[in-house]
């Protein structure tokens, strides 16, 4: 039997492996954990054996989920969204978890393991629904919200459902006793932690984060995970409730973002180790035994949870086609399922055999979300019958905002760099029309009097009616390449030829999307290393011409909209000597200079034709710079102006001389 350090190493190798090559086949990282646990478990290859060493690596990817969920949960969030959390996810989890405990006494299974397979049906993966909808830049459409809300509120039931489903495993008659005390501890632990442990996990935060270092920080939210997960051990409840708890309490300090980017990487290879740990519990050759079981398993939970999420809409008042849309989104399983799956068969609520069949089913229906989710909007339109209503007033109302718009700029996305650009176009006169997806964001653009609408912008009747016949360009304002293609693709379908703009975050993507028939392609990661660097040079001393020659040689390398022009007369202007063009200069003043304890107007500087860009005093702190300002010995003054003008205010500084 291979130890400890073997065991880590064995999963380690098989999940680099894998998990590459999901990555490659574009496909969840979760699925090549599940994977690779399965090729290296007990009923495989039989690398790793079921030992209690593996069981410990499970425990801690789960430790650190939890954690992170706790972080997500915070007041302002819920309270923002209680309406659908608290309403719509409430009502999905109870009744989700009412139909599985109805299937499992139809089973025979009894009502213990009911509830256990019922809490793990109600659940859906987090990571794979999010990431899909990410990419189809659908998180603020109306179905994405729902989504959201409801997923809030499976990780919150992960909780309860945690301290319930151990005391399960109980003897009948004091099932009742054995669920009152574990309520009654988890009850007693949350109030001592939340109202104790907030203002003292504060306090240490603070102390620890003076020393300004990132290793003790770290150190601690290790400390205090791992810590609060052992007390609520000791208490008898799960280690997932504490690392729960510690994520609860530092989400309400101000640490909140930095312990989140911390705590990431070990939650996700700890969460990833989990996985592999769950895929060993599979025996495909049991799988296999009793495929039409499994295919059962998959179709049936998967078809009723659809019915029950679409139902639901409807009861909570949303449109045909938004429920059936949020339906197919939440329909397969989730991580958390797992977790309850994991537990119940360790307390042998369910037997062995169905368990495989069970995990294997889960699988598959991970699976298939990815198909689910992409077929929801033909099914939609398919079955909703005011889907199609909807979606023509839609379209309507857009194509007559922009009917009188011709030679016009369509603008894919609102967002800061949308309305930027909108302002710079409509202080040149030229006409435009934006496409975004958020709301509340468009409500208030339109008050203002911004030419924005709620459109998708990556479909193709959306592009067509808002003027894509008559728009002169078009400019993707956003960074999401996937949502980049699908527009050039119909830019290129309906109108070919015309020019289409596309935001990056780096330059990696440009020929991809070059080749897809984008006219240009910014990378934000080129332009703002290009303005750090003109303004390094400037304050180098570089001249303010030859900066801007050195950007414009750079821009024309990567840009082919900017390569080339007709040379004419006033060109001859920007082909001057270095010592025609404005620089910076910077004049450190010291504890004899002249200026020293006098104003600008006293120094007579303003004679010498040059600008006073700011004042460095104290080496960081910038002093805006006034004619009654009274300079400093240290003050470094940045000036502006041609060369001789500066060499001027330079001695007038520094000596007193004209």
């Amino acid at each position: 039997m291979p130890n400890t350090l073997e065991i880590v190493l064995i999963f380690l190798a098989a999940s680099v492996a894998v998990v590459a090559l999901a990555r490659k086949l574009q496909l969840p990282p979760l699925l090549g954990y599940l994977l690779a646990g399965i090729l290296i478990g007990p009923h495989a290859i039989g690398l790793v054996p079921d030992v209690q060493e593996t069981r410990y690596l499970a425990e801690f990817g789960v430790v650190f989920l939890m954690f992170s969920i706790g972080l997500e949960f915070n007041l302002p969030r819920l309270m923002a969204m209680r309406a659908t959390v608290f309403g719509f996810g409430f009502a999905q989890v109870l009744v989700t978890t009412l139909v599985g405990v109805g299937a499992a006494l139809a089973m025979g299974l009894g009502w213990q393991a009911g509830v256990a397979l019922g809490g793990a049906l109600a659940m859906s993966s987090t990571a794979i629904v999010v990431k899909l909808l990410s990419e189809r830049v659908e998180l603020e459409s109306a179905h994405g919200r729902d989504v959201m809300g409801i997923l809030l509120f499976q990780d919150l039931a992960v909780v309860p459902f945690l301290v319930v489903v151990p005391a399960l495993a109980q003897a009948p008659e004091n099932l009742a006793a054995t669920l009152a005390v574990a309520l009654a501890k988890a009850a007693l632990v949350l109030a001592i932690l939340l109202f104790a442990g907030r203002r003292a996990i504060r306090a240490w935060l603070m102390v620890v984060a003076r020393r300004r270092s990132t290793e003790l920080f770290t150190l601690n939210l290790l400390l205090l995970t791992l810590g609060l997960a052992y007390i609520t051990e000791l208490a008898g409840l799960s280690l997932a409730l504490g690392a729960f708890v510690a994520g609860m309490l530092i989400s309400e300090t101000e640490f909140r973002h930095q312990v989140e980017e911390d705590i990431k990487p070990f939650r996700d290879v700890l969460l990833g180790l989990f996985f592999v740990t769950i895929g060993m519990l599979l025996d495909v050759r049991s799988v296999a035994a009793q495929f039409g079981l499994v295919l059962f398993l998959t179709l049936i939970p998967v078809g009723a949870k659809f019915v029950i999420v679409a139902l639901l809409g409807r009861a909570f008042k949303r449109p045909q086609g938004t429920a059936i849309r949020t339906a197919l989104a939440l329909a397969q399983a989730g991580e958390f399922g797992f977790v309850l799956l994991a537990q119940a068969g360790g307390l042998k609520l369910v037997d062995a055999q169905l368990m495989d069949a069970i995990l294997a089913a889960m699988l598959l229906s991970m699976l298939a979300a990815p198909f689910l989710i992409a077929m929801s909007d033909s099914i939609a339109l398919r079955f909703a019958r005011d889907e199609w209503m909807m979606k023509s007033l839609e379209l309507t109302q857009l194509a007559t905002r922009t009917l009188k718009s011709s030679r016009h700029v369509l603008i894919c996305g609102y967002g800061r760099n949308g309305q930027a650009l909108a302002k710079l176009l409509s202080a040149e006169g030229v006409e435009y029309m934006a496409l975004d997806l958020d709301p509340e964001r468009i409500r208030d653009a339109a008050a203002a009097g911004d030419a924005v609408v709620y459109a998708d912008a990556s479909r193709r009747e959306s592009l067509i009616a808002a003027g894509l016949m008559r728009a002169q360009a078009v400019v993707i304002s956003y960074a999401d390449t996937t949502s980049a293609m699908r527009i050039l693709h119909h830019v290129n379908e309906v109108r070919p030829g015309l020019p289409v703009v596309v935001r990056v975050k780096d330059d990696g993507e440009m020929d991809k999307l070059r080749a897809a028939g984008a006219a240009e392609v910014v990378a934000e990661a080129l332009e703002s290393s290009l303005m750090l660097a003109s303004h390094a040079l400037l304050l180098a001393g570089v001249p303010l011409g030859r900066v801007v020659k050195r950007v414009r040689a750079v821009r024309d390398s990567r840009y082919g909209l900017l390569r080339g022009f007709f040379h004419g007369a006033s060109d001859d202007a920007e082909d001057l000597t270095e010592r025609e063009h404005l620089r910076l200069h910077s004049v450190p003043l010291p504890a004899g200079a002249f200026a020293v304890g006098k104003t600008f107007d006293q120094v007579g500087l303003y004679q010498d034709a040059v600008e006073v860009v700011s004042i460095r005093r104290r080496a960081a702190q910038n002093t805006d710079a006034h004619a009654a300002l009274v300079l400093e010995s240290g003050d470094v003054v940045v000036l502006k102006g041609l060369p001789e003008p500066i060499a001027r205010a330079e001695n007038r500084l520094l000596g007193g001389a004209a």
